[in-house]
């Protein structure tokens, strides 16, 4: 019963196959992880791709959450020997949240009350009486409740309509029609606090010190600008409707007479409304609106963060890596091919030392030392003054200059994962590794931040944290599977994020690795301490070992189907190696010749691309970048300027674009096209080159307003 429910309810709010979902929840109910499912579990799922095994997934976990209430809710009431059989009907018939807590309300557990006091009163029998609304004489009725702490007529009259208060608030009927009134007409008002107009900090939020607009309206952005200005104490904010007009849709479902019950049902009903529904409502419906922000927000971070994940990887080459500075020097550090610390030092090429022929020549002297391939300076302070010293210099052999992103190495170098990685290094080395590797691959370096910290989204920190870390946490997981890892080469970091390994046993494979040397083959992985079946099956196809006897270990290819492969290598009289990789024996393969119970068509036809080109990164190349050289702050901008940019965030409002100056500019949504953009991620990503052209630069407010031009 419960089952169909699951499905039921899923279905509703995807519209997914019902057999897929059936056997995508059967999967997840055998641990198996969403990469494994969507890579190796196409004909149980009728070939379901990541993100709508994820919807699966977020509406499972919504289900449960929602059974759990349930059966808290249903043993709470039973306790008060309030459970009737209706009750309990409704109540397992609920399918949303908001709806189970409306009929629990009633019996909730409540801090003492004004109604709860009538009651102790002895005034709930008045509050019934006036209900009836058919009762004349209502002030001798009510001079009979005049007793102990009840003094006069008022007093009871009044009681009484604490407790009518509390019956309209929990009148469901009630409480959806004032939903409805929120959720089409809500505005969300806002006013500068005087006395912090003029403080610095509130200046960014100076176009919400006098705004209103209707809050099933705002963009998520402006929502959560508006909320951390209120929580910062900037704004002051509030949620407004027609109150008048919501009253009146209460009156008439409550009110049926016109006599002295009606005006003192009046009086409750504008008591109900003021001191608890709007109070809880426009609570909930902010909420509500918050909730869709978060989600939009987190969205936006979890795409930034994919396409930020999967940037260009430079490859195995000898890098040389720069953290720019000025007072403190630059610091550098020599990487071997696979990212490994040769060597490390400073120079001091900018003032107050100015010693740019010493660094220049030390430059040299180490790119010849250490075979150098490509020179790796990071983006930060100096980074533009750095480049134009770096390009300065005439090298024997060709050398690539790269100028990185450094969000998120201060927090690294600082990080256990870079004192463990670097016990006997300061901050500045770990941070100029970090700025190195990211070069190299940025995905292997990256794993090891925290995601918040990297920089790239709207309000990170405002959002719900638990939804944000879930989101990120997979995202990073899809990344890291999607591209494949080296198991001889790969962090404790990334090796946790791959399918079915987690942190523990990401600890153990590299403890292996350090104590037994490289594993040989997949099936070496089983070696590993506690790393069982179950967790092989989930990560073999993702763990790729170089050089390997068989060459199916280094291939996305699952060892579950390495029988396959060699049946048709066998059919066309070859050897495994010799089928990889040739396009003219692998064409003339059928799939569907090879199809049994256990091995369908999708796979047959994944496996069939993957031994065209085994292990192939689906990342793009990194490519060499150079801006304007004769941009070098916000004050050589002007109108019109055609420029070349990197865009380093993107947002539900626009993009931004480092255009080699310490301020981005900002390319609003507006601005990306001639037509109409509904949304950004579909004309820019994260770290495209591109060219910019200036529309207006706001000096005093270090504003750029950009359009892109190509």
């Amino acid at each position: 019963m419960l089952v169909n429910q699951l499905f039921n309810y899923i279905i509703s709010n995807t519209n997914l196959p019902s057999e897929g979902i059936k056997n995508t929840v059967s999967l997840l109910n055998e641990d198996c992880t969403i990469p494994f499912i969507s890579r190796y579990r196409k004909e149980r799922t009728g070939n379901l791709d990541e993100v709508q095994i994820g919807e699966i997934v977020k509406y499972k976990e919504q289900f449960e959450a929602l059974e759990k209430r349930k059966t808290s809710i249903l043993k709470a009431i039973e306790e008060q020997g309030e459970l009737t059989p209706e009750l309990q009907k409704k109540i397992n018939d609920t399918s949303d949240l908001i709806t189970l807590e409306d009929l629990y309300l009633p019996f909730k557990k409540k801090r003492k009350t004004k109604a709860e006091t009538a009651r102790k009163n002895g005034l709930e029998p008045l509050a019934k009486i006036i209900m009836t609304q058919n009762v004349s004489g209502l002030s001798s009725i009510a001079l009979k409740y005049i007793k102990g702490e009840i003094t006069s007529e008022e007093e009871a009259l009044e009681g009484a309509r604490h407790i009518i208060s509390e019956w309209i608030n929990e009148r469901t009927d009630v409480r959806n029609s004032l939903r409805r009134q929120l959720e089409r007409f809500a505005v969300i008002a806002t006013k500068v606090v005087k006395s912090k107009a003029d403080d610095e900090k509130a200046q960014k939020f100076r176009d919400y010190f006098d705004w209103n607009e209707s809050l099933s309206r705002i963009p998520s952005h402006r929502l959560l600008a508006i909320l951390r200005a209120t929580s910062e104490g900037f704004l002051r904010m509030k949620i407004e409707i027609d109150d008048e007009k919501a009253l009146y849709k209460i009156e008439e479902r409550i009110i049926r007479s016109n006599n002295e019950c009606a005006a003192q049902i009046k009086l409750a009903i504008e008591d109900a409304y003021k001191r608890l529904l709007f109070p809880a409502l426009s609570n909930e419906t902010l909420g509500i609106a918050k909730e869709k922000a978060d989600q939009t927000a987190i969205e936006v971070f979890a795409k930034n963060l994919k396409q930020l994940l999967l940037g260009s990887p430079l490859g195995e080459k000898r890098v040389l890596a720069i953290d720019p500075g000025i007072r403190s020097g630059c610091k550098i550090v020599c990487l071997d091919a696979q990212g490994g610390l040769k060597h490390n030092e400073t120079i001091y090429p900018h003032p107050p030392k100015n010693d740019a022929t010493g660094a220049i020549k030390k430059i040299s002297t180490l790119v010849e030392a250490y075979k150098i391939d490509a020179i790796a300076i990071g983006n930060g302070t100096a980074s533009r003054e750095t480049e134009t010293i770096i390009r300065r210099i005439h090298f024997n052999r060709d050398i690539q200059v790269f100028v990185v992103s450094e969000a998120g190495a201060s927090i690294y170098s600082a990080s256990k994962i870079a004192r463990d990685e670097f016990p006997n290094y300061d901050v500045t080395v770990r941070g100029s590794v970090s700025i190195g590797r990211r070069l190299q691959d940025p995905l292997a370096e990256l794993v090891k931040i925290d995601a918040k910290s990297i920089g790239v989204g709207q309000y990170q920190h405002d959002v719900d944290q638990s939804k944000l870390k879930s989101s990120l946490d997979i995202t990073v997981e899809l990344c890291v599977n999607a591209v494949g890892v080296n198991i001889n080469t790969a962090s404790t970091s990334l090796l946790s994020y791959v399918s079915g390994i987690g942190p523990k046993l990401a600890e153990n494979i590299v403890a292996y690795r350090d104590d037994q040397g490289a594993f040989t083959s997949r099936n070496n992985i089983k070696k590993v301490p506690r790393l069982g079946g179950k967790a092989f099956e989930q990560a073999a196809g993702f763990l790729r070992i170089k050089e390997a006897k068989n060459p199916l270990d280094d291939s996305s290819v699952h060892p579950e189907s390495y029988s396959v492969v060699q049946q048709m290598a066998k059919d066309q009289s070859v050897a495994v190696s010799e089928l990889i990789g040739n396009k003219t024996i692998l064409q003339k393969i059928k799939a569907e010749q090879y199809c049994n119970e256990n091995i369908g068509l999708p796979t047959l036809k994944d496996i069939l691309k993957e031994l065209e080109k085994p292990g192939l990164d689906i990342r793009e190349e990194a490519k060499v970048f150079t801006f304007n050289q004769n941009i070098k702050t916000i004050t050589d901008l002007h109108e019109g300027q055609l420029l070349p940019g990197i865009v380093n965030n993107i947002t539900n409002f626009g993009c931004f674009v480092d255009v080699g100056i310490k301020e981005s500019g900002l390319i609003h949504i507006s601005n990306l096209a001639d037509a109409y953009v509904s949304d950004v991620s579909e004309h820019v990503h994260l770290h495209q080159q591109i060219i910019v052209k200036v529309l207006d630069v706001d000096v005093a407010r270090k504003r750029i307003q950009l359009k892109l031009y190509k």
